[in-house]
């Protein structure tokens, strides 16, 4: 267990280094710079010796390499310097300051899609080609064919223009969070509801669940004693990435709704070219996406005693 938790933390650090590579090899590639695009944006241009001093500053009129360099030192001790957007503030006390946002989105994400995606897996699995079933599968439907930034502007005409009954955006009450974490849960319920029929599905035609039966055991013990914990492990594979996504931020559910979270502060890095706010942004992203994969395999074990995470020898 040990060795292979060393080999996929090293595993890790290499990904984080060809993700950093690509990323900041990405933001330089493009013609330009971050105070050419404020210009832009303002409309106004930067005068030469003031677009020389803020280079210097920032550390751009050194050699990409250097610079990369300079990058990897600094984020090896949490400092990603400050942000070009906001000159002000340093990148961690923005992640600091903001995050809160961003995760209480994502844990309400997380909680009203886990309810509704595996509530209606298990209502399709346990009743095939009933009322459940059609419904669950018409919900997953929708989730599919509806991406969330369209639905989070549907329910803001619906619910706020026509109706009036909610805001538009916002996060200070929780009025606020109804239509937010409703956009944001489209793609979670669609994985969760298609995984957990299909792995409760599979596990209910098992010998062991006939052989449960037959013991006279209740139907609502060999379903979520027997059946539910033997499919537990492919929806496990795509709930525990999906978990680390959500907690990291929504970049259009943020955007649209006004939420001040990580997410909408990396949109307007992007538009900004605040290179220190996309880095930072893009390798925390990377370490909590792979630290989940991490612990789902570990979980694997825990779940189901017959996983095991060494190759045999």
């Amino acid at each position: 267990m040990l060795r292979y938790i060393l080999t996929r933390i090293a595993g890790l650090f290499g990904v984080l280094i060809i993700v950093s590579v690509l990323t900041f090899a990405l933001m330089h590639t493009v013609p330009g710079g971050p105070f050419d695009a404020r210009a832009l944006e303002k409309q106004q241009m930067v005068p030469e010796a003031i677009k020389k001093q803020l280079n210097e500053k920032y550390g751009l009129n050194e050699p990409v390499w250097k610079q990369y360099l300079l990058f990897v030192k600094n984020a090896a001790m949490l400092d990603f310097g400050y942000s070009m957007t906001y000159p002000s503030r340093t990148v961690t006390d923005i992640f600091r300051q903001q995050w809160f946002y961003s995760l209480h989105l994502g844990l309400l994400t997380l909680v009203f899609s886990t309810i509704v995606g595996v509530g209606l897996g298990i209502l399709a699995a346990v009743k095939p080609n009933s009322i459940f079933d059609y419904f669950g599968t018409s919900v997953s439907i929708l989730c599919l064919v509806v991406p969330s930034f369209v639905f989070a502007i549907l329910l803001q005409v619906v619910f706020s223009v026509w109706l009036g009954w909610l805001p538009t955006g916002g996060w200070r009450t929780p009025w606020h969070w109804i239509m937010p974490t409703l956009a944001n849960s489209l793609a979670p319920i669609l994985v969760l509801q298609r995984h957990t029929r299909a792995s409760m599905h599979d596990a209910i035609k098992a010998n062991y669940v006939r052989t449960a039966r037959a013991k006279g055991l209740s139907k609502m013990r060999i379903m979520f004693v027997h059946v539910f914990k033997n499919a537990l492990i492919p929806i496990l594979t795509v709930g525990g990435p999906l978990a680390a996504g959500l907690i990291v931020g929504s970049f259009f559910v943020e955007s649209i709704f006004r939420i001040p979270g990580i997410g909408f502060y990396f949109v307007i890095a992007i538009g900004t070219r605040d290179y220190p706010m996309i880095m930072a942004t893009t390798m925390i992203w990377t370490l909590i996406i792979s630290v989940a994969y991490l612990l789902t395999d570990l979980l694997y074990a825990l779940v189901d005693p017959r996983v095991s995470l060494l190759k045999e020898e």
